[in-house]
This record gives C-alpha cells, structure tokens and sequence, in this order.
C-alpha cells in the first residue's frame, strides 16, 4: 500500500475543500484532497448549477462575511474567462414580520444600514412593476439589493479544480473515501481505498457527508439533512428576466410556503427560470437516505406559487434537480466553523467545516481555513461560527 507524507490533507473535494487547498498551495503547503466520490460531482451540496451571492443578512457578521467575500471572488474570477457571478441583484419580499432560516427582512435593513450597504425599500405595487411578480398581498414589502449575482458553481468547481491541478504542491485523489484515522504520536494516518496518507494537519469539509468523517476522530455533530429541490420553468415571454429573489410568508402546514428564484443564465438551461422551495417536508436521517427525484409534493407548492405570483413563465416544471445539505440544529442553522473539541487528540491541528448554506462565501471560506489550518487563527472574526463546543458531541 502506497504511504506518502503531506503537511495537510483536505478531506472532502467539493467547493470549500477546492478553495482551501488552492490557498494551501498558494502558501507552499503540500497538500492532499481527497473527495469520496468524483470531482464535480452532483452528490452533495455543490450539486445542481446555480447558487445565490446576497448581502442581505440579519446579522452584521452575516453581511460582513458576504463584503468580505467579494474581493476573494474578483480573485477567482481573473483566473478564468467565463463569467462565475452574474450580477442581476438581490430582491427580499413577503411578510415583514416573517423570520425563517433565511432571516427577517426589517432586521436585514438594520443590518445593512449598520454597515452603509446601499439597498433599496420596496412596496407590494413596486415589486410587482418592477420585477414581474403579481398578486402580492398589499402588506407585503420588500428591499432590492444590487451587488446580489447568480453564482455560476459549477464554473466555481471547474475553476478551483484547474488551480488546484496547476500547484505542483496539491495532489487530487477522487473516489477516495477516508475509512480510518490514526493518531500517531502527532501525526494523523489516514487510510483510503487508495493508500494510506501521512499528514501532520487535517481540514475536514465533507458537506453533508460530516460525520462519516469526524466519527472516526470519536466525535460527531448534530445535523439533520435536507434533500432539497428545484425546479425549472420554461419562459412563455422570451424577454423576461428576474433578479435572484426569496419570498418570505408563513407556513401553511406541510407548506412551507417559503420560496427563492435565479435569473435565466446561459449556463443553466438558458429559457428557464429556476424556482426552488426553501423547505422540506421530510427530512432525512443520513446523507445515504438521499435521492436524486425531488419530493413531488415540494415541485406542486413550487408550481402553485408560480402560477400565482410570477409572470412570463410556464407552470409546469420542465427539469428538476436535487441538492444535498446538512443543517446544524442551531436555531439559525449557522455555518460551523471551529477545531476538533478538546477531547481529540491533536486538536488544534483538526479544523472542521460542517453544515450551513455557504456557496456565496466559497473563495473566502478557502483561505479562512487554509489559515486555521496552517495558522491556528485567521485575520477574521470567527467567533460567531465557532461553535463546536455546542454542538460537537463525543461517541
């Protein structure tokens, strides 16, 4: 069996594992990704084409990450000619009293001011001439944001994954699952179906697949996964466009009745619009329970809410996606960045990423963790993200 030593190895090739060995390389660090499965693959959370890039945030830590992570995407986006963000801008709208997963949208209007980001305040009737959605209960209210872009991800992948096979310090190792890890002394043995690996530091971004990684180190995180859904629907008016949007309304039962859109793009079924539903009905246990078919009952509240409330396009879905993610049981169900707990051994040299909706910070999350990885600290506030000692539990 092949025995090779690095000075970190990635485990988990997705977007983040990608961004964070591209900056490990960029700091001469040798370094191993291993991915379980393909590069660019649809089996996680960087499936399916399209994610949104906003600003609008509840927290002021929030929109800080996303104005931090914009120049570590004017970076990213010099070192390919095909466009990465499209910029068409953020609308939030519905209930004002409303607070979801996603947020509140007159707490996102604090926080933006907080921090002089320009937007813009929106009545029902504003948002209905402006930007093609109909039917709006009068209460409605809304705020437009312009520095908001539909993320081409998987030119994202595809990018990072070129700068990583450029970096004669980064080695790329797909359809290697990590199935044991060894302390030895202060080194980590990490053994694939490839190899075994020597490595004095680990950076564990595995997306939803967290805990078949983290077991191994004795420790695991509450999660729950969604198996989320898309939906693509045709344009019956070839000259509509929308920006990147999300509707926040109360549940109607199994309805989660909370919705978000992108522009059509060139990149992604380019005479469509895709809708999704920011919701599942059934959550799942364990990332194997995934499937590839959406829940129908998900495309049909979709659907409804097209037909209703949206013009221009058909209202049937023609194509469908699914995206894997797992969530914290954080009420806001934060992204968790923080190293291994106390109890592991080597901890300080253990950095993981897990759960959370984190496409729109991936360049920036990549050298936040090459640092801690390399480091043990990062020029930026944290502090918010690290909340391992919460929700990392021994097994």
């Amino acid at each position: 069996m092949n025995t090779e030593n690095y000075d970190v190895i990635v485990i988990g090739g997705g977007a983040i594992g990608l961004a964070t060995a591209y900056n490990l390389g960029k700091r001469k660090a040798k370094t191993l990704v291993l991915e379980q499965f393909t590069f660019v693959n649809q089996l996680g959370s960087s499936a399916g084409v399209s994610r949104q890039f906003r600003i609008p945030y509840p927290d002021a830590y929030m929109v800080q990450m996303a104005l931090d992570a914009q120049p570590y995407w004017e970076e990213l986006q010099k070192e390919t000619d095909v466009e990465l963000l499209d910029k068409v801008g953020t609308l939030w709208f519905g209930d004002p009293n409303v607070h979801s997963t996603e947020g509140n949208i007159g707490e996102a209007e604090k926080a933006l001011k907080a921090l002089n980001v320009p937007y813009t305040t929106l009545t029902a009737k504003e948002i209905e001439d402006q930007y093609h959605f109909k039917n709006l209960p009068e209460t409605y209210t809304g705020l437009f944001q312009p520095d908001g872009a539909s993320i081409n991800f998987k030119a994202t992948i595809e990018t990072l994954l070129n700068l990583c096979k450029k970096e004669e310090n980064i080695h790329l190792e797909e359809n290697s699952p990590v199935l044991k890890i060894n302390q030895v002394g202060k080194l980590f043995e990490v053994t694939t179906p490839k190899g075994l690996y020597i490595t004095e530091k680990l950076a564990i971004i595995p997306g939803p697949y967290i805990n078949s990684v983290i077991n191994l180190l004795d420790f695991e995180i509450e999660a729950t996964y969604w198996n989320m859904s898309s939906a693509y629907f045709k344009k019956t008016d070839p000259t509509i466009q929308y920006p990147t949007w999300f509707v926040f309304q109360n549940a109607i039962g199994e309805n989660g009745n909370q919705f978000y859109g992108f522009p059509s793009v060139d990149w992604d079924n380019p005479d469509y619009i895709r809708v999704a539903p920011d919701f599942v009905i059934n959550p799942i246990d364990e990332p194997k329970d995934r499937t590839l078919i959406p829940n129908e009952q998900e495309l049909a509240y979709t659907s409804q809410w097209v037909q209703n409330h949206m013009t221009g396009l058909s209202t049937e879905p023609e194509y469908t996606s699914t995206c894997l993610i797992a969530l914290s049981k954080i009420p806001n169900k934060e992204l968790l960045i923080d190293f291994a707990p106390s109890y592991v051994p080597n901890h300080k040299n253990i950095v993981v990423y897990a759960t959370g909706w984190a496409a729109k910070f991936t360049p920036f999350l990549g050298k936040i963790m090459s640092d801690l990885v390399l480091d043990g600290h990062t020029d930026f506030d944290i502090t918010p993200f690290q909340l391992g000692r919460k929700f990392f539990q021994s097994i």
